[in-house]
């Protein structure tokens, strides 16, 4: 499983982020942190894009929760690095560079 993490881990980091490199690319907000009131108001912009961030944000709290019991169990050191990457880059790369380093700490399998 470690690779499969590694590739999600990959693509997970790029593909959302295409659309930040545009974003920041067109309106000067860089990685969408340089106008936070921006990135805020773009967030919640139509009640749409309202119900994917709540959703979104609900999962990053769920995930935090869950990563720091979860390293804690596998006596994984420094998790708030994982935290780090998931707050700039996002989940989608986030969750699986956990999954990664869980499963190198279980010592998992290569496939």
């Amino acid at each position: 499983m470690k690779k499969t993490y590694l590739v999600l881990l990959i693509i997970g980091t790029i593909l959302p982020n295409i659309f930040v490199v545009l974003e920041s690319m067109n309106t000067g907000n860089y990685l969408l942190y340089t106008k936070p009131i921006d990135t805020f108001n773009g967030m919640f912009a139509n009640n749409i894009s309202s119900a994917f961030v709540t959703d979104l944000l609900f999962i990053v709290v769920l995930f935090l929760v869950w990563s720091y019991k979860e390293s804690k169990r596998y006596k994984m050191k420094n998790i708030y690095w994982v935290w780090i990457y998931t707050f700039a880059l996002g989940i989608a790369g986030g969750l699986p560079l956990f999954l990664y380093l869980r499963e190198q700490k279980k010592g998992g399998s290569n496939l």
